[in-house]
């Protein structure tokens, strides 16, 4: 079965009607302009050398060059021979904390900045791993479901900021039920969580939550990032510190002792986002104790792309219209 590889681009087809709504929109402004000179005669001469079919057929070559064009880049791909290479792994979902307190700069470049480091780092060697992605604040989010397709995966890391999850907060069992969603439920092992958090604000829920994850062969592994003795918050627009209601600067801290109890419930372990190697190297030995199974994905198959078809197609379509003249051809 075809499919193509990046269907996100395949929205660039909404311009298609919308350069048809342009070209009649141009075509009537044209009509306008001729009535107002008044005489028709007159009118009809200035533009007998104007070829409205001509106009339109150079119109349609392109319509039809942009949408090849973005055929193109959506990649049109047929399956070929699956991938004969074993593979063991596990299946990771990181929930990666994209709360505006992971701005908080006591580790630098930014604690977010540092955890998106770790997670890069770690999946350089996690390349017999399906991995996903749920980013929370206030709510959580699935950004990307199980694969071994790292390249995509790291793509989706790199983009991770506040603004991703609309409200604010730090909703830990949210962001826990969210990966386990992701998992098979019908295997009660090979699978873990990484959360990696400042665990700032107390959430009473997730550790019943873990119990319950813990029963189902889910791992949770917790890295923290941040300091106990936590800094301010600076506020980005102002650039000044964020206080409260009695005036008082708001500090940020990293509760350890939540992120320590949530891994200690599944037989996880708790890292502090120190060292970026010792951390990965940790986490890597951790993940590695973990029973193997034989992983089945997509990114094993062998795809044979034609994207090179529909480019050619589009440059030789721009050639022709390139040759069509908006004139009438001259009689001999």
């Amino acid at each position: 079965m075809y499919r193509f590889q990046h269907i996100e681009f395949l929205i660039g087809l909404v311009l298609l009607p919308v350069l048809l709504i342009l070209f009649i929109a141009l075509i009537r402004w044209k009509k306008t302009r001729l009535k107002k000179i008044g005489d028709p005669i007159l009118a009809k001469s200035l533009i007998s050398s104007y070829s409205p079919f001509l106009f339109a057929l150079k119109f349609i070559f392109f319509m039809l060059a942009v949408g090849t064009l973005i055929l193109g880049a959506a990649n049109l791909q047929k399956p070929g021979k699956m991938d004969n290479v074993r593979r063991k792994g596990v299946d990771v979902m990181i929930a990666l904390d994209v709360s505006k307190s992971m701005l908080a700069e006591d580790i630098k470049p930014s604690r977010l900045e540092r955890a998106k480091q770790l997670v890069t780092r770690l999946m350089d060697r996690m390349e017999n791993d399906r991995i996903g992605l749920v980013l929370f604040a206030g709510r959580a989010y699935i950004q990307m479901p199980l694969t071994i397709d790292h390249g995509a995966a790291k793509m989706y890391i790199s983009n991770a900021r506040p603004d991703a999850v609309p409200s604010q907060g730090t909703v830990i069992a949210e962001a826990l039920r969210v990966a386990n969603a992701a998992f098979n439920s019908k295997e009660r092992k090979y699978k873990s969580i990484i959360l990696i958090s400042d665990g700032e604000d107390h959430d009473p829920q997730a550790l019943e939550l873990t119990k319950q994850l813990a029963e189902n062969g889910v791992m949770i592994n917790t890295v923290g990032v941040g300091s106990p003795e936590g800094v301010p918050i600076i506020d980005k627009e102002t650039n000044q510190i964020r206080k409260d209601a009695e005036g008082n600067a708001i500090i940020t801290k990293l509760n350890e002792q939540e992120l320590m109890a949530l891994a200690k419930a599944t037989s996880g372990i708790y890292v502090r986002l120190d060292d970026s190697n010792q951390a990965v190297d940790r986490l890597q030995a951790q993940l590695k104790s973990i029973e193997q199974k034989d992983l089945g994905d997509s990114a094993f198959i062998d795809y044979k792309s034609y994207f090179q078809f529909f480019l050619a197609a589009a440059l030789l379509i721009l050639l022709v219209e390139m040759f069509i003249p908006e004139t009438k051809l001259a009689r001999l």
